[in-house]
Parts: structure tokens; sequence; C-alpha cells
């Protein structure tokens, strides 16, 4: 059996796009341009992001969640 090191391919750090808006209490989704396509991963904030907002991957919080928080304009 073997491990395979996903690290290469974390979005952590990445930029994404919101595709469904971020409420206060629960997850929204986010577009990442990762392993030379994208993908989308359910983003939480700790506070809520509108829809076609930029925002930088903060952290992995599962194999398909992640934080994310606003760029500046």
């Amino acid at each position: 059996m073997s491990v395979t090191d996903d690290s290469a391919q974390s979005p952590v750090g990445a930029v994404g796009r919101i595709t469904v808006p971020i409420p206060a209490n629960g997850p929204g989704e986010v577009l990442v341009a990762v392993r030379g396509g994208s993908e989308a991963y359910a983003a939480w904030s700790d506070r809520p992001i509108g829809m076609n907002v930029r925002v930088l991957v903060t952290d992995r919080v599962s194999a398909r969640s992640v934080t994310v928080e606003p760029l500046p304009d």
C-alpha cells in the first residue's frame, strides 16, 4: 500500500472566485485553479462573501472544503 502526498495539490494559497455566496452561518462555493484545471470546493468564511468575489484560500478543512478570505480591491 502506498500513501499519496497531496501537499503539492493543496488549494491553500490559491486565488479563487465565489460561485455560490457564503452566508454568515454556512458554506458557499469557490472555484479554484488547481492541478491545471478548476475545482469547486465548499467554502467557509468568518463573514458573508458575495457572488463573484475573488478570494484567497487560507486553509483546507477537508478534501473538498476550504476556508477563504476576500482579496483586497
